[in-house]
């Protein structure tokens, strides 16, 4: 006897006769023919690729940002973790790159550029106070600038000018602030004064002055200490310049070991071109005497530079030994032709007076 479907009123199935297989129950919901046809098909077995594809489950396929990611909180974290990219470093992390950047940019600064020097000293009153601290210029000389007249320049110890002068010791914090150029050197033994004649002049002063360089007199009320004289305490000259050495002077003439008092020594009290450090072109502490540290215009008075002075008349006699040569062949040319002429009439007087 076959066995009918249910008929989804709730009623008890009858009990499956002995020796007969049970059937399942049929489902109310209809099956689609695809359904009915995949289930009345027999299964086949599975090949490995497959089985290897579900064991590891889902593969991701290449989708844009975020495209992928799945719905919900734990999405949205993810999405924004892909935009945010790589972490910025700390601040603390990059300060020491920074300072080392620092302290190397000032090396290189103190060492081709600028360097800061410290006023030791009341020889430069008024135009420096003691404690000042100046800028000097140490990149021109790279370019082959020579010091000129005028000029306030920072000079190494040509050797004897600061003997009897103590330095004091530095600590070693001032010693590496000094060597990148933070600080003004204080172990160094380096001098300030202005050059007043340079290689090729002859400089001299007598007396109360004033300072003569090529026979011109300087003027320099402008910079010398009030009440000092140009030659201070000890007249000096004519003294001739070498090439490629400086003769220096102090502003506060009574109270400056210059040139004056090294006429002993090796160059007579000149300076080295070589031993310049470089111009000191401006004040730069404290903040209330900001300065600059031009040239006095008395050092660009009409034949004071010796070269300069003889160039008009050189190249004056340059342009009168040709024109008194030319002068002179022409003159030559006129005898010459002159007397072909005379030479020639003399010739044609025969036949004329003979046919007179």
């Amino acid at each position: 006897m076959a066995v009918g479907a249910r008929s989804g009123t709730g009623e008890p199935e009858e009990p499956a006769r002995r020796g007969e297989t049970p059937q399942p129950a049929a489902s109310s919901v209809p099956q689609s023919p695809t359904q009915s046809r995949a289930e009345s098909e027999p299964s086949r077995p599975e090949s490995p690729a497959a089985a290897r594809t579900r064991s590891q489950g889902p593969v991701a396929l290449d989708k844009p940002d975020g495209a992928g990611a799945p719905d919900g909180p734990a999405g949205e974290e993810t999405v924004g973790s892909m935009k945010k990219g790589k972490k910025p470093r700390a601040f603390w992390k990059e300060l020491p790159i920074l300072i080392g950047i620092a302290l190397l940019l000032a090396l290189l600064i103190k060492t081709f550029l600028v360097q800061a020097f410290s006023i030791p000293s009341d020889s430069m009153q008024d135009t420096l106070q003691r404690g000042d601290r100046v800028l000097v210029d140490k990149l021109t000389p790279w370019f082959g600038a020579k010091p000129q007249r005028g000029e306030v320049v920072v000079f190494h110890d040509p050797g004897g000018w600061l003997n009897e002068t103590p330095t004091p010791e530095p600590n070693p914090v001032q010693k590496v602030l000094s060597f990148i150029g933070l600080m003004p050197s204080a172990e160094e033994k380096d001098l300030i004064k202005r050059v007043i004649a340079v290689g090729g002049d002859t400089v001299e002063c007598h007396g109360s002055g004033p300072v003569k360089v090529n026979g011109k007199a300087l003027k320099e009320s402008s910079y010398i200490f009030p009440g000092a004289t140009p030659c201070g305490d000890r007249a000096f000259g004519p003294i001739h310049v070498p090439k490629g050495r400086i003769w220096v002077m102090g502003d506060h003439r009574d109270d400056s070991l210059d040139s004056r008092y090294h006429q002993n020594l090796k160059g007579r009290g000149t300076v080295s071109e070589d031993e310049v450090v470089g111009r000191a072109f401006t004040i730069a502490w404290p903040v209330n005497r900001w300065a600059t540290l031009p040239v006095p215009d008395t050092f660009d008075q009409p034949g004071l530079d010796k070269a300069m002075a003889a160039a008009p008349a050189a190249l004056g006699l340059a342009g009168a030994v040709p024109l008194v040569l030319w002068r002179r062949r022409r003159q030559a040319a006129g005898l010459t032709v002159g007397a072909v002429g005379d030479a020639g009439a003399t010739t044609g007087a025969g036949p004329e007076g003979g046919r007179e």
